[in-house]
């Protein structure tokens, strides 16, 4: 990078981590260090709900997952609008009328404590883990730059995070959540227009787009029905419907966004901006994607786009081979290059046999071309092992880091920054507010004074971000981050939204009957993820229906056994 990038960068890392203590300042209680006095207008709910989900993880490794897989992962949030409209319902009048820190005091009032702690446990371990995700996805770009170890990148980001989320508290969170996301969603524009206009002169969007399509990068819709295909209509309508529902109806670190609504109106309304605006802005981001991988077929990748891995194997012990798998990597693009013109030509002419058939000859290249990559990774992997070989989320940062001229890399990489610290903080403050509510103030310490319950949110917040920066360390063999972080999630996500729909829906459903359900449904869950082949949106499923199935068989032969022992009483 050069100098004016890092002052780019430097400058809008610092303003925000200002802006945010500056807005968060006077918090002396603890509905105003938790839940902003449930201030917040719509507008800011949804907004803080969208950059809260909107991860370092969703801007570096989107657009690689749509270069490497196309458009289809649009399809995973088919169901979140559905879920919108289901939860502002249902559950947003429940958590409001009940005043509530978290969502899970609602647990214990509706069942008993231990289930109260079955739901916090999950909560706090599957969202610890994605902090440490979310940490670590920036952190490995700053290694990349500054060409520092990673546990040093991972203290700087999970530092300036920590320094503005402790200090502000929620209200910082949420107003720095704005901010963050309009300096993003500008970064990706200004990312995509630049990919646009280093095209070819002769080749137009639409020219570059129909050679994505060529490869299968435009099918965003898939109607099969197969378990085992983890992106179709099918399982994004189902599968995406209850792991949003589990997500912004039970996960804590987005219930707390729209607790701060000033009403139940205001966070309807937040919630319904989410339903309204996120899938158009995946879409748009895997755009960018498919453009990026429309822009390298005209201007030769790398063979590997991790470029401290590359360099590690291109002088390891298989140098000699790496370098052959170059030189045929080279071959192929310019044999490749000259398919793709022949097509455009084909197509300019209206020549719909020559078409076809320069088609099928750019497809055979491209898979050889993919083949050869593939064998680079493998080789990458070879040669250091526990570095897990992501090469799908350096896409994105290669092009930016190559291609964008002065000034709008330091603003893309603040972007990347921003949205690390905006789903960080959000998820250390969700964290803080569950440890102190749920665990210290209901077991530890119940009748401690306001300000001693700040300081101790402080504290917490403080302790689970050096716990996401120690997990940040270890994240390195998750492959493509966007898929590793909603794997994850859904590991945990239907066993706690089943929990939840017994306490909303099955008023027989005791304490007991909920809290073994919840053991069994989460024990099914991990027994799929380790011994079958299911894809992992129907885990969310899979878990919610097994909670509320055993739930309410337990229910019925513990009140089976309870009659008959009255009779025989």
């Amino acid at each position: 990078m050069r100098p004016l990038d890092w002052i780019v960068l430097a400058a809008t890392l610092l303003s925000i981590a200002l802006y945010g203590m500056w807005k968060g300042r006077g918090n002396r209680n603890l509905s105003g260090f938790l839940l902003a006095n449930r201030s917040m207008k719509w507008y800011t709910v949804g907004l803080s709900i969208m950059a809260t989900q909107a991860s370092a993880i969703t801007f570096t490794s989107t657009p690689g997952q749509a270069y490497v897989d196309g458009m289809r992962f649009v399809q995973f949030y088919f169901g979140l609008p559905l879920a919108m409209i289901i939860l502002s319902i249902t559950v947003v009048p429940i958590y409001h009328r009940l005043g509530v820190y978290t969502a899970y005091e609602y647990i214990e009032k509706r069942f008993d404590a231990k289930t109260r702690v079955l739901t916090t446990i999950i909560f706090l371990v599957s969202r610890g883990l994605a902090a440490g995700i979310t940490i670590y996805a920036p952190s490995l770009l700053l290694s990349v730059i500054l060409r520092l170890d990673i546990r040093m990148t991972s203290l700087i980001i999970g530092g300036i995070v920590i320094l503005y989320s402790t200090f502000g508290g929620v209200k910082a969170v949420n107003d720095t959540h704005v901010f963050q996301l309009f300096i993003v969603m500008a970064g990706m524009c200004a990312a995509c227009i630049v990919a646009v206009t280093l095209l070819p002169k002769n080749v137009s969007l639409t020219d570059a787009l129909s050679v994505s399509a060529i490869t299968g990068k435009l099918r965003t819709i898939d109607l099969s029905f197969d378990f085992k295909n983890r992106y179709t209509l099918w399982s994004g309508l189902v599968g995406g419907m209850f792991l949003a529902l589990a997500y912004f109806g039970t996960d804590q670190s987005q219930v707390q966004r729209y607790l701060t609504g000033q009403s139940i109106t205001q966070s309807r309304l937040g919630l319904l901006l989410n339903g309204l605006a996120k899938v158009p802005m995946q879409f748009f981001i895997l755009f960018i994607g498919v453009v990026i991988f429309a822009f390298f077929q005209f201007v030769e990748p790398p063979l590997f786009f991790n470029p401290i891995e590359a360099e590690k194997a291109g002088s390891g012990a298989d140098a000699a081979y790496y370098r052959q798998l170059e030189e045929t990597h080279s071959r192929l693009f310019r044999e490749k290059l000259d398919g793709i013109h022949n097509y455009l030509d084909a197509r300019r002419q209206g020549d719909a046999i020559h078409i076809e058939e320069k088609k099928d000859q750019v497809r055979k290249l491209q898979q050889q071309f993919d083949a050869v990559q593939a064998n680079a990774a493998g080789l990458a992997a070879k040669d250091i092992p526990s570095s897990g070989h992501n090469d799908v989320n350096y896409i994105f940062l290669t092009f930016v880091l190559s291609y964008l001229p002065l000034g709008l890399v330091g603003l893309v990489f603040a972007c990347v920054f921003t949205a690390s610290m905006s789903s960080s903080s959000g998820e250390l403050s969700a964290l803080a507010a569950t440890s102190v509510i749920d665990i210290y103030k209901r077991f530890v310490r119940p009748n401690g004074s306001e300000q001693h319950y700040v300081r101790v949110s402080r504290l917490m917040m403080a302790f689970w971000g050096c716990y996401g920066i120690a997990f940040a360390q270890y994240a390195s063999k998750l492959g493509s981050l966007i898929e590793a972080v909603n794997i994850l999630g859904s590991l945990f996500y239907g066993t706690m939204l089943g929990i939840f729909l017994l306490a909303f829906y099955f008023r027989s459903v005791n304490g007991t009957s909920a809290f073994y359900g919840g053991l069994i449904g989460e024990i099914t869950v991990l027994s799929c993820f380790e011994w079958t082949s299911i894809a992992w949106l129907w885990y969310n499923v899979i878990g919610c229906i097994v909670v509320i199935t055993t739930g309410l068989t337990l229910t019925r032969i513990m009140k089976h056994t309870s009659l008959k022992n009255q009779v025989s009483a």
